[in-house]
C-alpha cells in the first residue's frame, strides 16, 4: 500500500468535499448539465468521490478502476444510443476520470478526454472546483454536439444533478 495516497484519503473527509463543491456547485454543476444536454444526445453523470476506503486503498484500486467501478453501478452504460459519460473526480488523489460509453468511444479519441480532465485539474488545483467542473461539462457538450447533435426525441435518461459520495 501507498501510506502517502492512505494519508491522503484519510484527510479528505466528506466535510473537505462539501467544501470543495458545496450544495450551491452541485446545483450550478447539474444545471450546466442539463442545459448542455439540451444540444446533443449523450446522458452525463457527473460524480464527487471524497475518498476511498482503506480496503480499496490497500487493493490499490486506481480512480480509473473506481470510475468503471461506478460506470456500470450507476447504469451510465445503460442509454438507448450508448452515448452515456461518465465524469468522475477523486478529490483525495486529485484525479479526474472520464469514462464514456462504447457508441461515443467509436467516435471520440481518449486524448480528447484526457485533455478535458487535465484542464479540470488545473482548476481544481487552483481551488476553482465549480468553474472547473463547468468547464468540463461544456467542453464534453462541445464534443458530444459535433458527433451526437441533438435530435427531435431527446430524452433524459439518466440523472443531471451530480452526485456526492
Amino acid at each position: 500500500m501507498d501510506f502517502r495516497r492512505f494519508w491522503r484519503h484519510v484527510a479528505m473527509t466528506p466535510w473537505r468535499a462539501r467544501k470543495a463543491f458545496p450544495p450551491a456547485a452541485m446545483e450550478a454543476i447539474g444545471r450546466a448539465v442539463a442545459e448542455h444536454e439540451k444540444r446533443h444526445r449523450g446522458e452525463v453523470r457527473f460524480v464527487v468521490e471524497a475518498e476511498l476506503g482503506t480496503l480499496q486503498l490497500w487493493m490499490g484500486l486506481s480512480p480509473r478502476d473506481r470510475a468503471r467501478g461506478l460506470f456500470a453501478s450507476l447504469g451510465v452504460w445503460n442509454t438507448e444510443e450508448n452515448t452515456g459519460v461518465l465524469v468522475y473526480v477523486l478529490l483525495a488523489d486529485h484525479d479526474v476520470e472520464i469514462l464514456a460509453d462504447r457508441g461515443i468511444s467509436a467516435k471520440v479519441a481518449q486524448a480528447e478526454w484526457q485533455a478535458i480532465c487535465a484542464t479540470m485539474q488545473e482548476a481544481f488545483r487552483a481551488g476553482r472546483f465549480e468553474a472547473g467542473a463547468i468547464a468540463g461539462v461544456h467542453a464534453i457538450a462541445d464534443l458530444l454536439e459535433k458527433h451526437f447533435p441533438a435530435g427531435a426525441a431527446n430524452a433524459n435518461e439518466l440523472p443531471d444533478r451530480p452526485l456526492l459520495i
